[in-house]
């Protein structure tokens, strides 16, 4: 179907009417399931690890395979989508992530599981940057896109806060797979909708796609995440060393690659531009700082203080809102204020919000913990929303969906980075405790397993008489928060430090 003429607002700037906006009703739809299925399988695994029996090995990649495969597909897609039609990926993507998931929700075994998962990867990774591209193609005018990519960055940071909710609802009266059906419906939708609302755009010049350099990108990506994600599973040993040495040196080969072909993958004169760089660091930074908090709410709620699935995820629905109100004052705020005040004052609020995690305790801080975790989500909000337009659009309109998928990859990379870094230091303070503080006497596969998570020393807990019992998850709650007391401590310097970045790198950049 072919888009209408935009009108000409008196400013020159181009307006856009209801099918536009009812686009980008759709396109939040399709980022809310996407962002749901990082988190909706969580709740879900303890019936996976009783109906299938997965090994502890396969257990984690149940898990992890779905955002691998995202991480190392995103720059690839949004680039093929430049060259065969973003609005046909995205329609290719829903359908195939619509199929997969209804094999998923039945799969007999953890490896058929395991393969859903990453083929759903591999669909979601179509999502991300052809939503963001499309977004940039149908609005024009900078203030209505700004808004639009609001409402992006909102039904990204809502669908991650539901997906526990959602999920736990499921699981309180179906089997574990339903958390899958989930994505069906609304997949089915966009699949209808998509030729009635939304445009398709190609560069009408961009070349061949170069598989050598997709192969590259992919399997670089791949490898530095794989390492990151070892090294926070289990230290910095063989695995992870050689993972993340060779990712970097395949890197290498996809940049040396992208300078010496007359038609790349991804044009890399644009880390020429400051603005471009600043934006892209801080975005990645301040996903590494969500995690400061992300990374243990959830076990605080449900392992320290005892709350149930639903009751944690309804615990987050504070945190969703934040995220949601955010993302859509900041582009109304953002009309008179500077990105670097805006950025630097979120980063601020988000500091403010990770200082307070400091301050919870074993028995209790429910209250503080919501109130913590709505300061962070209310001060990154804007900044998700302010640097993803400022590296989508310092990019050519036709290098727009490799530019998303750039800036999608970053993220992933904080992720991982949080994952690896917080992750790492956290469970090197939890051991490094319980070293000392768990009970004498206590049988030595009781205490190697008590100093391996929370969790399973929650479980070695239960197995022992009343005060042993007692003392062990005692020793194992308090040196939990220790861990997470000093990580997200760290995580708030990141956010002053980058509240800093952004007021001396990006005063230059006006209002609107």
């Amino acid at each position: 179907m072919d888009t209408p003429a935009p009108l000409l607002t008196a400013a020159g700037a181009t307006s856009v009417g209801r099918r536009e906006w009812a686009g980008l009703a759709v396109l939040a739809l399709a980022c809310l399931v996407y962002s749901m299925d990082l988190t909706v399988l969580h709740l879900a695994v303890p019936q996976i690890s009783e109906v299938l029996r997965p090994t502890s090995s396969q257990l984690l990649w149940i898990i992890d395979v779905y955002g691998f495969m995202v991480a190392g597909l995103l720059l690839t897609m949004g680039t093929i989508g430049d060259r065969i039609g973003r609005r046909r990926l995205l329609m290719v993507g829903a359908a195939a992530f619509a199929a997969v998931s209804v094999i998923a929700a039945f799969a007999p075994s953890a490896p058929i599981l395991i393969g859903c998962r990453a083929l759903l990867g591999v669909a979601g990774a179509t999502l991300a940057p052809s939503t963001l591209s499309l977004i940039f193609t149908m609005f024009h005018d900078a203030s209505q896109r700004s808004i639009a990519v609001g409402v992006w960055v909102g039904s990204y940071s809502v669908g991650g806060s539901i997906g526990p909710l959602a999920g736990g609802i499921m699981l309180e009266h179906f089997w574990w797979g339903s958390v899958f059906l989930l994505a069906v419906p609304v997949m089915v939708l966009l699949i209808v909708l998509a030729p009635r609302v939304l445009p398709e755009f190609r560069d009408p010049d961009a070349g061949r796609l170069d598989l050598v350099s997709a192969g590259l990108c992919t399997t670089a990506v791949l490898l530095v995440v794989f390492g990151m994600k070892k090294a926070a599973q289990d230290g910095p040993g063989a695995a992870a060393v050689s993972a993340l040495t060779a990712g970097i040196a395949i890197g290498a080969l996809f940049v040396r690659r992208q300078l010496n072909t007359s038609e790349p993958m991804l044009d890399l004169r644009l880390f020429r531009l400051g603005s471009f760089r600043t934006a892209l660091t801080i975005n990645m930074v301040s996903i590494f700082v969500a995690f400061g908090y992300a990374l243990f709410v959830g076990q605080y709620f449900q392992l320290v203080l005892g709350m149930s699935p639903l009751r944690a995820g309804i615990a987050t629905i504070p945190a969703g809102l934040g995220f949601m109100i955010g993302s859509q004052l900041g582009p109304r705020i953002m009309k008179v204020l500077r990105p670097a005040y805006m950025i630097s004052g979120g980063m601020a609020m988000a500091a403010c919000g990770l200082l307070l995690l400091t301050r919870i305790t074993a028995t209790g801080g429910v209250e503080l913990t919501i109130a913590a975790s709505l300061l962070v989500s209310f001060g990154l909000a804007p900044v998700f929303g302010i640097t993803t337009e400022l590296i989508v659009g310092t990019a050519p309109p036709e290098q727009a969906g490799a530019a998303s998928g750039l800036s999608e990859t970053g993220a992933e990379f904080g992720g991982a980075l949080g994952i690896s870094i917080l992750g790492s230091i956290s469970v090197a303070i939890y051991r490094n405790q319980l070293d000392t503080a768990l009970p004498l006497g206590l049988r030595e596969p009781d205490a190697r397993a008590a100093r391996d998570t929370l969790g399973a020393a929650l479980d070695v807990a239960r197995t022992m008489p009343g005060t042993v019992g007692s003392a062990v998850a005692d020793a194992a709650k308090h040196a939990f928060l220790s861990g997470m007391h000093l990580t997200a401590a760290i995580a708030a310097g990141a956010a002053l430090l980058l509240a800093v970045l952004a007021m001396t790198r990006l005063r230059h950049v006006p209002p609107g």
